[in-house]
């Protein structure tokens, strides 16, 4: 219970808005209340989490007028000018009128992949007895690696990854630097996982096999970990820790050694990605030079109908600057002849903005990895695998996995460049990273843009293309120091690289990722205007994302006169169809609508129940 406010929030402030008459220039808009929070002050509950979000400079301010209140102040974010704030219901629009407040946020509960639940629609293949054995080969072969990390090979060797999750349970399989409780306060403490999910995406990063008998190898096995518990026993957190989260990892990076964070978990998109605490949290951590990698999010299917839907991303795999990962279903072959998006996987693009995400997809389903005896899904039978030397393991499906295996990919390619050993280079930035993930992925044959982005991750590919690539060439020069053919062998067969990157709402093709721009800069926002849209580089404009020619979303998305946002209360409304306007669904309570293409019907999704299954 947080203590009667003596005085109106207005009273407090007004002497410090008499010293600092300018803060009246910009007028409040309504906007700066976040969906979650209006949906939450319905429920007519008399106090609400909620992370608000000032201008620089006034976050002092903004804490002592409301701790004179009476408003418990739960936490104080530098990163992103915010405080977390248990506030009274009646006064949350009167403090988001105050000019000094940019933005008001529900602090979300953060789940394990907000997973939908399993049905007979799932468009999934049967499991098979050990996905990704011997028989059919490994989760490393499909992405073009050997099945067993050799001691010339990339393998994540002096690379640490920090994985914001449920925690990581100590084992003989993963090397863990260090780990700290944010459930606690951000404690340091001895590594566990109560629930089971942030050991299985570690495990997918950098296990080393040993208690598999290598039967189970992470896509890095000599990678670090540090753990950041922010998950509890039953997967769900708060955003504001996952927000505490980044910010020690940002402000202690140097320290702990970290160039990875890996984010499995999300919520739904509540607000343009500007003014979502979570998404600047991402913004700054990969402006100080953290490459952050994001799961796409599990709600790209109707799990009553079967019916597959777009704009079901989840936050924050929608920042800009994140590598966002989709779920592929490799169904358990090497080849990718037969690899597909998983239907439940979320599909872009995001709400509000009309980002073009994700930027690409990873296998996903059915993941065999490491399991925490005694955690929450550990009682689940159907997860329960054994490996042939009879130890268990958990098998799991989702996005998460999928940004796992990014993770790990993305350890292996910076591992790679600094093998390359060049003079004077300097380390992949995170647009550099995506920009070779793109344009190596190999296109699943039938998917848009907005279904896997550029293609399914070919980390051989991206290796190799990172290892020829040497950053101390000066700008907008050719930085390639050998030759790279634009295709890899997967499985004894031959794939071609879709050779493209998704910039913003364009497609490119050519040689963009063979020299040094200024879009690789680590100052340049994905999709801004940089040198990538004016460069004398032999580019081909593919064309804009735009909304296509049927009902299906196909290669296009970004009209410049439509807007994907709040339409008449909370409608997302995209574009047009022979006239009628096609409405993409809203967020009430936890039920999804989404419209249709023909008469204007909606097609109800039906209410979110996490399942243990698919995260």
């Amino acid at each position: 219970m947080i203590p009667t406010r003596p005085l109106s929030f207005a009273s407090l402030l007004v002497t410090l808005l008499v010293a600092s008459p300018s803060a009246f220039a910009q007028p409040a808009h309504p906007s700066k209340i976040d969906r979650g929070l209006q949906e939450s002050l319905r429920s007519g509950a008399p106090t609400q989490s909620v992370i608000i979000t000032v201008q620089a400079g006034h976050r002092a301010d903004i804490r002592q007028a409301l701790e004179q209140h009476g408003d418990q102040i739960r936490g104080e974010y530098p990163l992103v000018e915010a405080l977390a704030v248990e506030i009274h219901s009646e006064d949350v629009v009167e403090v988001a009128n105050h000019p000094w407040v940019e933005a008001m946020s529900l602090d979300a509960i953060v789940s394990a992949g907000a997973a939908p639940v399993d049905s007979a629609h799932s468009g999934t293949a049967p499991v098979s007895l050990a996905p990704f054995d011997s028989a059919v080969g490994t989760l490393r072969q499909t992405l073009g690696l050997p099945r067993v990390a050799g001691p010339t090979t990339p393998a994540g060797e002096g690379i640490t990854v920090a994985v914001i999750d449920s925690g990581i349970a100590p084992s003989a399989d993963l090397r863990i630097s260090a780990f700290y409780d944010f459930t606690r306060g951000g404690i340091p403490t001895a590594p566990f996982d109560d629930y089971g999910h942030g050991t299985h995406v570690a495990g997918l990063i950098a296990s080393s096999g040993l208690s598999s008998d290598n039967q189970f190898l992470g896509v890095a096995p000599r990678v670090t970990l540090v753990g950041f518990k922010v998950l509890d026993k039953n997967g769900a957190g708060r955003t504001s820790d996952v927000i505490r989260a980044l910010e020690y990892v940002t402000a202690n990076r140097a320290h702990l050694h970290v160039q990875i964070v890996n984010l499995s978990l999300g919520h739904p998109i509540y607000a343009p990605a500007k003014d979502d605490p979570l998404v600047r949290a991402v913004e700054r951590a990969s402006a100080a030079g953290l490459i952050v990698v994001a799961s796409a999010g599990n709600y790209g299917q109707n799990q009553k109908t079967g019916v597959i839907g777009y704009s079901g991303l989840t936050s924050p795999g929608n920042a800009p600057s994140a590598l966002t990962f989709g779920a592929a279903n490799t169904l358990d072959t090497i080849t990718r002849d037969d690899d597909r998006v998983a239907d439940y996987s979320s599909r872009g693009p995001s709400w509000f903005d009309g980002f073009a995400k994700p930027d690409a997809i990873a296998p996903g389903h059915h993941l065999i990895s490491n399991m925490v005896a005694g955690s929450t899904l550990s009682r689940i039978a159907a997860l329960n695998k054994k490996a042939r030397n009879g130890r268990a393991f958990l098998e799991l499906s989702g996005s998460s996995m999928a940004a796992a295996v990014g993770s790990g990919v993305v350890a292996l390619v910076l591992d790679a460049h600094n093998r390359a050993d060049y003079d004077g280079a300097t380390p992949l930035t995170t647009n550099t990273v995506k920009a070779l993930i793109e344009f190596s992925a190999i296109p699943v044959s039938g998917a848009d843009y907005l279904t896997q982005g550029a293609g399914e991750i070919n980390a051989a590919g991206t290796i190799a293309l990172a290892s020829a690539i040497d950053t101390s060439a000066t700008s907008d020069t050719w930085w390639l120091r050998a030759g790279v053919p634009a295709h890899t062998v997967i499985g004894s067969q031959l794939y071609a690289w879709g050779q493209l990157v998704v910039w913003g709402d364009t497609v490119f093709t050519g040689n963009l990722v063979f020299n040094h721009l200024e879009s690789w800069s680590s100052s340049v926002t994905w999709g801004a205007n940089s040198s990538v849209c004016g460069t004398a580089v032999a580019l081909v404009k593919a064309g804009n994302i735009v909304w296509g020619a049927d009902a299906a979303w196909g290669s296009n998305i970004v009209c410049t006169d439509r807007v994907v946002g709040q339409q008449d209360g909370d409608n997302i409304v995209w574009g047009t169809l022979d006239g009628d306007n096609i409405v993409w669904g809203t967020w009430d309570g936890d039920n999804i609508v989404w419209g249709t293409a023909n008469d204007g019907d909606n097609i109800v999704w039906g209410t979110v129940v996490p399942v243990a299954s698919r995260f």
